[in-house]
């Protein structure tokens, strides 16, 4: 007897749920939150030095993102739970910081924030940031349990800031 297509979106929706698609979206919509601030929202006047910062934190949120992608490779997936076929990458810039991807979008929000001057911006960057650091800390979660030698490498190697945090 066929699947009808009732079945076969519970199926996939599952599938979302498990990978830990609901991180997924919230992060999204986090992300149109800081955007849409962050365009609405801009002083007038502009001053120098976060012309700068911002300029700085969305070179190093380049520098990351690039770098994460290239060491990440076939394992690159918008979700936090690893896939079965997963490998634990430990070289390239996953050697200085745990998660470079996460670290990227920060640097971008906070780039971009900065560069628009926009306090409301600025404000959901943090609520993105905290939300960062309950994902990574729940993707760790399962990070521990398909690779036992995750905790030492934890043990070694920061989460978003490299010999800081």
């Amino acid at each position: 007897m066929p699947e009808d297509d009732s079945m076969k979106h519970t199926g996939v929706r599952d599938a979302f749920i498990q990978r830990g698609g609901l991180w997924v979206l919230v992060q999204c919509l986090l992300l149109l939150v800081v955007v849409g601030l962050a365009l609405v929202y801009r002083a007038e006047s502009r001053y120098r030095g976060f012309l700068v910062g911002g300029l700085i934190l969305l070179a190093i949120a380049a520098l990351c993102g690039i770098a994460g992608a290239v060491a990440l490779g076939r394992n690159l997936t918008p979700f936090p739970k690893p896939c079965g076929t997963a490998r634990l990458v430990k070289r390239g810039i996953y050697g200085l910081i745990r998660h470079p991807l996460y670290t990227s979008v920060l640097c971008g929000v906070f780039g971009m924030s900065f560069l628009r001057q926009s306090w409301p911006a600025l404000i959901a960057s943090l609520a993105l940031a905290v939300f960062f650091d309950a994902k990574a800390r729940r993707e760790e979660l399962w990070l521990r349990q398909r690779f036992p030698e995750y905790a030492d490498y934890a043990m070694r190697v920061r989460r978003f800031v490299p010999w800081i945090y």
